[in-house]
């Protein structure tokens, strides 16, 4: 059943990021320096290689969350959800400030990528929380 529920929390913050980043797709794409083409899409495309990567690693974040949880004791939802935001918060997005302050990245990048780090732990938490 831990599998299963690792699989949930993790399609739930990758739907999050489709509706996130579909949402700020302009602005995340100014911040970050994309290249697009003509067609105003990014020149070097994204690939289903892209998102079948990009959720192996939501599930070795919901893997690990879920982890933490057990041994931490954390059972309600309302705990699952507090935690999840917690490690966006504090663990996921100072990682992405930190690397963007080296690479000379905007600030603007930080936030929205560090706020959807934080929204989408927080969902992942309180479904790993649910059952």
């Amino acid at each position: 059943m831990e599998i299963l529920n690792v699989l949930v929390a993790a399609a739930a913050g990758f739907a999050l990021g489709a509706v996130y980043y579909g949402i700020l797709a302009e602005p995340w794409m100014v911040a970050a320096g994309i290249r697009r083409g003509t067609d105003g899409k990014p020149e070097s495309g994204q690939t289903a290689l892209t998102f079948a990567i990009g959720f192996v690693l939501q599930l070795v974040v919901a893997g690990m969350m879920r982890h933490v949880f057990t041994i931490s004791g954390i059972n309600s939802a309302g705990a699952g959800f507090v935690a999840g935001l917690g490690v966006g918060l504090f663990f996921i997005t100072p990682w992405i400030a930190l690397n963007n302050l080296y690479a000379g990245r905007p600030v603007k990048l930080t936030v929205i990528d560090g706020g959807y780090a934080t929204l989408a732990c927080a969902v992942i938490g309180l479904v790993l929380s649910l059952f």
